[in-house]
């Protein structure tokens, strides 16, 4: 049943964020909305934002000026992380019409259909202590890999971070209500599902953020128990949440997998203090070093942060050099960005910006040849290859089941498929 409306959608930030928005866009279609590109013309826009760093902030911006450019008629509404830190900034941004905070995002349809055009710029929000729901997420826009969102929120409170601030304390779905998700998940075709979550390894807290007996290693057991859907990879997980059990099973399972993504941060035993993080390097290392014993094929992914307040050349160099003697395949560089409300903003000395970027630069050098190291070190072997689509049908693109990517002429026949490839090394 159509409403006459349409919508498009753009989401700001990490995998979570594009497993609400999907679920946003579905529950819109379900009240009648056509769904289109944001880049399209439409009745209603809608921005799902983040607020790690002053940048997305910025975008967010951005968008709605762009909007306002070409659609000055249309409702824009303003989700996500920002505008639950932030609501009373986001509602003076000039073309915003709806701000929905963390508790509000899942009640759109019903904002949408009281608000009218022309009226004031309404903020639907509440304090995060009063967030205590979980609501099913996951994307469904393409059939080869899914974000399923199995946990939410977070009780740490690195020195840094505003997130605790905008998604609310550590809860979590039930295991029987993912393996419903990945039922469902499974039935429209799709091959791969990537366990999203704020701080997934703390899976196991219910909806009020209560502990109960069951861990992340029991929901990871299920799932690969469950019929419907040949490989699962998990996003991210703090070291200190990896247990040996975790990786013991994820080096004898054929579904998850042999791919980790493990924040660190900082490779100095001192800014990590300052950061408030809760390992050490040398904890760090032993996680790695555990992995490569096992799964010596295994990817491994690392977020890490230049310029944090008070960070020396030494601090830096012990990053690099820590990193470089890492058997780990790529890193995901971030300039630290100074956020309103947080520890961070009281550690001194403050790094130049420049020296900031400078850091990251030279960081995402190393890890270019991180990555080529590994796919060398891995050339000549046969891997299991899930090829997506081709836009024009010229080439595709897939990644292995350690996470490599694999660039090949178009095939048909081959979209959503899983290959035994033989990798190869481009010089």
């Amino acid at each position: 049943m159509s409403n006459g409306k349409t919508v498009a959608l753009h989401t700001l930030g990490c995998k979570l964020n594009y497993a609400e928005t999907s679920t946003m866009e579905r529950l819109l279609e379900q009240v009648g909305y056509e769904s289109l590109p944001f880049e399209n013309v439409a009745d209603v826009y809608v921005i799902n934002t983040c607020s790690v760093t002053d940048n997305a902030d910025k975008e967010c911006r951005m968008l709605v000026r762009r909007i306002q450019r070409k659609a000055p008629e249309s409702t824009v509404v303003v989700t996500g992380c920002y505008a639950q830190l932030k609501p009373e900034e986001v509602a003076q941004i000039p073309g915003v019409d709806l701000v929905l905070g963390a508790s509000e995002k899942f009640n759109i349809t019903k904002h949408l259909k009281a608000f009218e055009s022309g009226d004031s710029t309404k903020i639907c929000s509440c304090d995060i202590d009063d967030v205590n729901t979980f609501h099913t997420s996951y994307s469904l826009s393409s059939r080869t890999r899914t974000f399923l969102k199995v946990q939410e929120g977070c009780d740490y409170n690195c020195s840094y971070c505003t997130i605790p601030k905008a998604r609310g304390k550590s809860r979590s779905q039930s295991i029987q209500k993912v393996l419903d998700d990945i039922s469902h998940i499974a039935a429209a075709g799709v091959r791969e599902i990537v366990l999203t979550g704020i701080n997934l390894g703390d899976y196991g807290r219910n909806e009020s953020g209560q502990k109960t007996d069951v861990e992340f290693l029991n929901l990871l057991e299920a799932i690969d128990n469950h019929e419907g859907v040949d490989r699962y990879r998990i996003s991210s997980i703090e070291p200190n949440l990896l247990t040996d059990e975790i990786i013991e099973l994820v080096a004898g399972s054929k579904k998850i997998m042999p791919h980790f993504h493990i924040p660190l941060q900082s490779g100095s035993n001192k800014i990590l203090g300052l950061m408030r993080r809760r390992y050490r390097r040398e904890l760090y290392q032993e996680k790695v070093e555990k992995i490569r014993s096992l799964i010596p094929h295994c990817g491994i992914g690392v977020d890490v942060i230049t310029g944090f307040p008070s960070e020396s050349d030494e601090d830096f160099q012990e990053t690099y050099s820590f990193l470089a003697d890492l058997p780990v395949s790529y890193f995901h560089v971030f300039t630290y960005s100074e956020r309103s409300d947080t520890k961070a903003l009281d550690i001194k000395p403050v790094v130049p910006m420049e020296l900031r970027h400078q850091r990251t630069r030279t960081l995402r050098a190393l890890s270019y040849r991180k990555s080529r190291e590994f796919e060398k070190e891995n050339a000549g072997t046969i891997r299991k290859v899930l090829f997506e689509g081709s836009h024009d049908k010229a080439q595709m693109e897939g990644y292995s089941d350690n996470y490599i990517k694999v660039t090949i002429p178009y095939k048909e026949g081959w979209c959503n498929e899983i290959v035994d490839w033989k990798l190869a090394f481009a010089i």
